[in-house]
């Protein structure tokens, strides 16, 4: 769709719903995404929105780009649409989350924008929008739901971790942010580097490797990725990667390669006896097309959240990837920094994940990983994360990562700082801070 006036809109891959508390006030699989200065909206047929839940407010606001827009409210009782369970709907007390004005259509936009006649948005900080995200040739079992907006799907994910080379044989990146916090996760950079190690020495595979994270890296903006060749001989290949942007160094790196050769002995540990995916809790981490699923729900960021052991176990599938191997494995690496600080908070009392970047100061400084098997990313994968210690403002995990069959797949440590910020927090900009 055009992108006249600053205003682009693209057709949604997946189906759309839409909640007023328990109430469901609109569903459809023709959903718009509309973009315009930077912000996101999702955007309705209008004959997809029961606008039996609504009344019509009588008057309009306009935009400078999108023209008139005619304006809807919650309807105040049940009385307002048939389709009630028959229990009072009443309007909040007035306030930045009552039901006034929640439902706008443009009317009459300009031409360059006419796809806009029909459509509806609503307000996303009032009205819940969700997106379904399922299997094709999957149940309803393998359907979990995502908030709107997500950051993006696996195919955005595959794209940023796909690194591209230069002249010379460097990487680079592709950029995709988020505006909530548009900061390079670690482990992100870490599967980027397994990438392009393995771009560097096709026919091997990463066998082991280490990263330390140095400095905050800018998600809006590309990283450059220098392979060095520290060795090379039948079997392995050792290489050097430095992670930079703007001419700073954000990451520093030695991975480790090899052919493999066959078994001369073979045995790992066991695997713990927890529940499968299907028996879990799905979470949303705003990614379509990756599955999260939270074994006895531990991950919470709740710090009035129960005391539980320094453990989580969640199993991950991403969906609709290429068959090539560098990218499974760094899909595997990409999360290895994700809830390991949040083992570690589990086991206080009084803290939790919502405060990281707020009031505690937390980033992941180190992760080394070792595969010891092929991966398959799109099947599941059970991550176990254990904190082994936490003090001196730093924590420690040991993880394994194995398949729906238990064998393992991947062992890693995490080590990551949880600091309260020097001076108090009052000046901190969530979004960018450690």
């Amino acid at each position: 769709m055009p992108d006249d006036l600053g205003v682009r809109g693209e057709p949604c891959a997946y189906p759309a719903r839409a909640w007023w508390g328990d109430r469901l006030v609109g569903e459809t699989s023709a959903a718009v995404v509309v973009e315009e200065a930077g912000d996101v909206a999702l955007y309705f047929p209008l004959s997809d929105v029961r606008l039996e839940c609504f009344r019509d407010e009588g008057r309009e606001l306009s935009s400078p780009a999108k023209g008139p827009a005619r304006l809807w409210s919650v309807a105040a009782s049940a009385d307002d649409h048939p389709a009630s369970t028959g229990r009072d709907w009443q309007d909040p007390a007035p306030g930045p989350l009552d039901g006034r004005d929640v439902l706008r259509a443009f009317t009459d936009p300009p031409e360059a924008l006419a796809w806009l006649e029909g459509l509806a948005t609503f307000d996303h900080d009032r009205v819940r929008v969700e997106l379904v995200d399922g299997v094709p040739s999957g149940g309803e079992r393998d359907v979990t739901v995502k908030r709107f907006p997500a950051w993006g799907d696996t195919g955005h994910l595959i794209d940023i971790l796909d690194v591209r080379q230069l002249d010379g044989g460097a990487f680079v990146s592709v950029a995709r942010t988020s505006p909530r916090r548009p900061v390079v996760e670690g482990s992100q950079m870490l599967g980027q580097a397994i990438v392009a190690a393995g771009r560097r020495a096709p026919g091997r595979r990463v066998v082991s490797g280490h990263m330390v994270f140095l400095r905050a890296a800018d998600a809006s903006q590309p990283l450059r990725f220098e392979v060095e060749d520290l060795g090379a001989g039948r079997t392995f290949t050792t290489v050097a990667v430095q992670v930079s942007q703007a001419g700073r160094r954000c990451a520093s790196g030695i991975l480790m390669l090899d052919v493999t050769a066959p078994d001369v002995i073979r045995h790992s540990s066991p695997p713990a006896g927890v529940a499968g995916p299907y028996e879990s809790e799905p979470l949303d981490m705003s990614v379509m097309g990756r599955d999260v699923r939270v074994v006895g729900g531990a991950y919470t960021d709740d710090p009035l959240a129960p005391v539980g052991p320094p453990e989580i176990d969640a199993w991950v599938r991403f969906r609709d990837v290429p068959d090539d191997p560098p990218l499974h494995d760094g899909l595997l690496a990409q999360f290895t920094g994700h809830m390991s600080i949040a083992a570690a908070l589990r086991a206080h009392e009084g803290v939790g994940q919502r405060e990281a970047h707020r009031t505690l100061s937390t980033a992941i400084n180190a992760i080394g990983i070792s595969l010891h098997a092929p991966v398959r990313a799109d099947q599941w994968m059970l991550y176990h994360h254990e904190s082994t210690f936490a003090g001196d403002g730093m924590t420690h995990s040991q993880c394994q990562v194995r398949d729906e069959d238990g064998s393992l797949l991947a062992s890693f440590t995490v080590d990551a700082m949880v600091r309260k910020f020097a001076g108090g927090s009052e000046a901190v900009d969530d979004r960018r801070a450690l």
